[in-house]
């Protein structure tokens, strides 16, 4: 579940870091548009104010000072003005020495215009008539404080913000650890359910979760019936071949077939193929037996009563030996390895003399798993010929009768390696070399 808290998590990060931007964004906008509205209804004022400053005296047109707020006489005080008439400028002694560009547009201007010590001024123009000439007065104000504070608080925003999501990204993990903790529970049932630990999930979960485990019992339910029924359908279908076999092989040895020896001996021989076949499948299905769906192999477990069923099935007196690490479990169904070691052990005990020994290891590439026997064993090139893909040896190769088809077939769907050699006992050697593979 890590991943999906991740990637719940970081797309929960993105869309909050796209919309808290675009929010904040948009709120300094309309504060800064708003101030703007704001600070230009003062500015007009100050036109307006300026407007009436302006007297006649004994020169003409002045500028009455009296009238003219204390700010415009100190120099680079934030407030400044300039007066065009009639080809005259007037200036506020508060811009010193710098010129305030006269706008081209009436009204409060867009951008932000350059002031004197790094100044960002905003800038309102408008036009009058008085005395008969024709006034245009700019003001500006310094807008610098402003945008100072703007950018204290996008700092202090981005604290909060930061904050914010820490406190939102928490309450959003302890909220989906808490949502996911159902699927959690179901994933470990549903490992347990592989290893063999249990039959179906339990079925106390949350309402959205029910139709899940339901189906998931349901199926389980299904596969062990299916496979039930068809173990007992071999079973029964051996036993009921089992009498008509036994009646055609007392028929091919009456006297009324000795006058053709050649059809008698096909004949024999076809049917004892068919009864080794028929015992070899009845063998395998009592090997099976009742097993969970997904079960492994628990060496300590299952191989004594493997080999206590091959005892019981070949001739006593033969030595069967077997080793393993303590605790070794092989990450497989249990089905099939039963079915791969219960092959390869009832061939072996078939052509051992006395001796049929298996071994189980384990390194740093995987698993290995060894058949011996002391029996007559296969020569090199036939060896070759066993392992080629198609051929099957089980009742048709003379030397040792291998059953090789389904065990290698299981070996190559695992991924692993089949190798046949000569073996210390004199016998062959089967050694199976499977990867290394994780169990749920």
């Amino acid at each position: 579940m890590t991943s999906i808290q991740r990637r719940l998590s970081l797309g929960l990060i993105g869309v909050l870091l796209i919309v808290g931007l675009a929010l904040a964004q948009t709120c300094l906008w309309l504060f800064d548009k708003s101030l703007r509205s704001y600070l230009e209804a003062g500015l007009h004022d100050e036109a307006r104010s300026l407007l009436v400053a302006i007297v006649r005296g004994p020169q003409g047109l002045q500028l009455d000072e009296q009238r003219l707020s204390a700010t415009y006489q100190r120099p680079f005080a934030g407030l400044y003005f300039r007066i065009d008439f009639a080809g005259k400028v007037w200036r506020s002694r508060s811009l010193w020495d710098r010129e305030l560009q006269q706008p081209t547009a009436v009204g409060l201007q867009e951008g932000l215009g350059d002031g004197p010590r790094n100044q960002m001024l905003l800038i309102y123009r408008e036009d009058f008539t008085r005395y008969g000439e024709r006034f245009s007065i700019t003001v500006a104000r310094d807008y610098t404080p402003i945008l100072q504070s703007f950018r204290q608080i996008q700092w202090i925003g981005l604290a909060l913000g930061i904050g914010a999501l820490v406190l939102i990204l928490l309450a959003q993990r302890y909220t989906v650890h808490a949502a996911l903790r159902p699927l959690e529970r179901v994933r470990r049932q549903i490992a347990q359910l592989q290893r063999g630990q249990r039959s179906e999930l339990d079925d106390q979960v949350p309402v959205e979760l029910e139709p899940l485990v339901g189906q998931v019992n349901r199926l389980l339910a299904h596969t062990e019936d299916t496979l039930r029924r068809s173990r007992n359908a071999l079973g029964n279908l051996g036993h009921a071949l089992k009498t008509p076999l036994a009646v055609l092989v007392s028929l091919s040895n009456r006297e009324a077939l000795a006058a053709q020896p050649e059809l008698q001996s096909s004949l024999r021989e076809q049917l004892q193929q068919i009864e080794q076949r028929l015992a070899r499948e009845l063998g395998r299905a009592r090997l099976a037996g009742d097993v969970l769906p997904g079960a492994h192999f628990d060496c300590d477990t299952e191989v004594p009563g493997l080999l206590s069923t091959l005892q019981m099935i070949h001739a006593s007196g033969l030595d069967m030996d077997w080793q393993a690490p303590s605790g070794l479990r092989l990450p497989w169904d249990r089905e099939d390895m039963l079915e791969l070691l219960g092959n390869l052990l009832d061939n072996a005990c078939k052509w051992a003399d006395s001796l049929v020994r298996l071994r189980f290891s384990l390194d740093g590439q995987g698993y290995r798993i060894d058949v011996e026997d002391d029996g007559p064993g296969i020569s090199e090139a036939r060896r070759d010929e066993v392992l080629e893909r198609g051929v099957r040896l089980d009742e048709q190769v003379d030397g040792h009768g291998l059953g090789l088809g389904i065990v290698r077939d299981i070996v190559e769907a695992w991924g692993g390696e089949l190798k046949l050699t000569e073996s210390e006992l004199g016998g062959l050697q089967v050694a199976i070399r499977l990867p290394q593979r994780g169990v749920a």
